[in-house]
């Protein structure tokens, strides 16, 4: 018996997190102006071989689907604008692309990864989200089934525990890189509100927990994180949940 393909999104739509940004042809660049198309919003850099590689897979599903799809290309570069418009230029991308801001990046939660793609549903809401180099023929699938078209998939639900962003730290159970299987129920719950009620010493203005979910590559969080899960694993499991911190948490809103 042949097993039909899968293809998942999530269960509770969420609307995209807004932004407002000029091109690098200098025009204004919104989500909005895509509504009533299925939008793969694309964070990528030039000196990002995946990302250089998927680009020709992105254009021929711009020029396929040109009337109901809408892909818009954010680049991380730090590079000036100029060669930015060379790479477009060169590789002939077809579909706008804007270099975004560290806020949109913290907004779509820290974008450890890249190529990391956003597919949006034709109300602007997040149904799914991609790391790292996919095969063209999964981003087909997922434009299709949302568009309404005939696939060969079973399209399946999931529940968003972190998979698409999480936008709040202080409700995170799990952390990115964060090892917490040795620790029992309490011990888990204390080393939590220590993440959450102390902030990382790398600069970022964010706690630990923050910095964990925002910028999975931090050395710095990283270290801090794994001594204070040592040192909680070697102390009695607190009978009682440690009290809230008086300290602000510095928490990113979408």
């Amino acid at each position: 018996m042949v097993r039909m393909k899968t293809t998942s999104q999530v269960r509770r739509l969420r609307g995209a997190l807004c932004f407002e940004l000029d091109s690098i042809d200098g025009k204004p660049l919104t989500l909005a102006s895509a509504h009533g198309k299925v939008v793969l919003l694309n964070f990528w850099a030039t000196w990002c071989g995946p990302c250089r590689a998927e680009i020709p897979d992105l254009i021929a599903l711009q020029q396929k689907y040109k009337d109901q799809l809408q892909i818009i290309g954010l680049t991380v570069d730090d590079d000036d604008v100029s060669f930015i418009k060379q790479v477009v230029a060169k590789t002939r991308i077809n579909y706008p692309v804007a270099m975004t801001t560290p806020e949109v990046r913290v907004q779509y939660g820290g974008v450890a990864a890249l190529p990391t793609s956003f597919v949006l549903d034709t109300q602007g809401r997040i149904v799914q989200k991609h790391e790292g180099l996919r095969d063209p023929a999964l981003y087909e699938t997922e434009i299709r089934a949302l568009l309404g078209l005939p696939i060969g998939a079973r399209v399946e639900t999931f529940e968003d525990t972190g998979q698409i962003f999480l936008a709040h730290a202080d409700r995170a159970s799990e952390l990115p890189g964060v090892d917490l299987s040795k620790l029992t129920p309490p011990q888990k719950q204390v080393a939590l509100h220590k993440f959450n009620a102390e902030g990382c010493t790398c600069g970022c203005n964010f706690t630990l927990a923050q910095c964990r979910i925002y910028d999975r590559n931090c050395a710095v969080s990283k270290s801090r994180t794994e001594k204070i899960v040592s040192d909680v694993s070697r102390t009695p499991a607190a009978k009682e949940m440690p009290e809230k911190s008086s300290a602000p948490a510095n928490i990113v809103s979408p």
